[in-house]
């Protein structure tokens, strides 16, 4: 029996242990990856002031700092059922079983896939993978690729594989179809640019964005868009052109792109190969809620916080006793809000475990939250703050229904 047991070692886990061991607790953290650090480990940019932002190291750094404070990590576990019984969490994995009266579900965010013709040929990835290869495992996917998905996650890593020495021929939509739906629609995917425009290394390009905030600019925009593409960091970013199809015989050898009209409709005849050896396909990020599900959490569809949410207070408390959750099971956010939502989730433990004079702390952990989402460097969905309010209205209209006498 352990004072909390924390699923995911990402930036929210791993921020969540340290706090709780600081106020003396003893704290148990597993993960199914063999080393600590989630999503921050594929994580390399540069911020608006010039600095760095290197994953690896700030996970490092956490990892170390838990382990000196005592918290005590069980990696490359798996866990594979929890359940509530009288107040006591039990957490089963392959190696061991754990029993607890606090639990933290930081389990993070899946990727999206988007079906596209050719995408079981070897060589073809999402983009996350190549995240993961090139700045963790310090392998590149290839010489030459294609994504295919223009979003915010799409757009960081392209960055980061040209900084590894990684030739992006372009990034690209993929064909318009059911399950692609706005991906493939270049208004809406310029709509989701604008709000990374200030990456862009040209000045041009971060100062024109300042004139597509009106829904006329961006319907002209989305027209005069030149169909060879606008390039940023000499990469071509391509909204009105589509890939059809990855082709290769028993590897990826090239993609067939086609031009599209503004609604994203494939105009035939216009097709044109370009070789590559990979693909990287980029559809976006989901929370990984399954264990919330499993443990019977209740939850909403917000899709301002990229999909369904296990629901939960501004204290990173669930509805269900003993359990909170962090970081992006609770919405596709950066891993400095990860990071400070782990805060005060362990806050949150510490106080319900019994420790006294948080209170305090708890709101305050709470305002840094809001202040590091507000100058957030990149954001993965452009109404995260309504999302937020969203699922606070749906905590509260929750806990009103339980008060009412039945």
């Amino acid at each position: 029996m352990v004072n909390a047991v924390i699923i995911g070692a990402g930036p929210a886990g791993l921020t969540a242990a340290i706090t709780c061991a600081e106020n003396g607790l003893d704290v148990v953290v597993i993960d199914e990856y063999m080393i600590a650090g989630g999503r921050l480990l594929g994580q390399l940019y540069e911020e608006s002031n010039g600095s760095w932002w290197n994953g690896i190291e700030e996970s490092t750094k956490l990892y170390k700092k838990a382990v000196n404070l005592g918290v005590k990590f069980h990696l490359n576990t798996a866990v594979n059922n929890i359940e509530q019984s009288n107040g006591r969490w039990t957490v089963y994995t392959e190696k061991q079983i754990f029993y607890t009266n606090h639990l933290l579900l930081a389990t993070g965010a899946a990727e999206s896939p988007l079906p596209v013709p050719g995408w079981t040929l070897p060589g073809v990835m999402s983009v996350g993978a190549a995240q993961v290869m090139t700045n963790v495992q310090r392998v590149k996917p290839g010489e030459r690729g294609v994504i295919i998905g223009v979003n915010v996650l799409s757009a960081a890593i392209a960055m980061e594989l040209q900084l590894a020495g990684v030739e992006i021929a372009c990034l690209t939509l993929p064909k318009m179809n059911r399950i692609t739906k706005g991906a493939g629609k270049p208004r809406e995917v310029l709509d989701s640019l604008l709000h990374v425009s200030h990456m862009a290394p040209s000045r041009f390009i971060r100062f024109g964005s300042k004139f597509m905030k009106n829904d006329l600019m961006k319907k002209l925009g989305v027209h005069l868009y030149p169909k060879k593409g606008v390039k940023m960091w000499g990469i071509p970013i391509q909204l009105r052109k589509a890939v059809i199809e990855i082709y290769g015989e028993n590897e990826v050898e090239g993609v067939t792109l086609a031009t599209i009209n503004a609604e994203g409709e494939v105009i035939y005849g216009s097709e044109e190969h370009i070789q590559v050896d990979f693909v990287c396909i980029a559809g976006g990020l989901y929370p990984l809620a399954e264990l919330a599900a499993v443990a019977g959490c209740p939850f909403y569809l917000v899709e301002e916080l990229g999909g369904y949410i296990p629901l939960h207070n501004e204290r990173m408390e669930s509805p269900l006793e003993g359990m909170y959750v962090a970081g992006n099971i609770t919405g596709i956010e950066g891993a400095k809000v990860a990071a400070s939502q782990g805060e005060t989730a362990g806050l949150s433990i510490a106080h319900r475990s019994g420790i006294k004079g948080l209170d305090a702390k708890i709101k305050d952990s709470i305002k840094m939250t809001e202040q590091i989402r507000n100058r957030a460097y990149i954001q993965f969905h452009p109404q995260i703050e309504r999302g937020r309010k969203k699922i606070l209205q749906q905590w509260e209209a929750y806990q009103s229904s339980k008060r009412k006498p039945s």
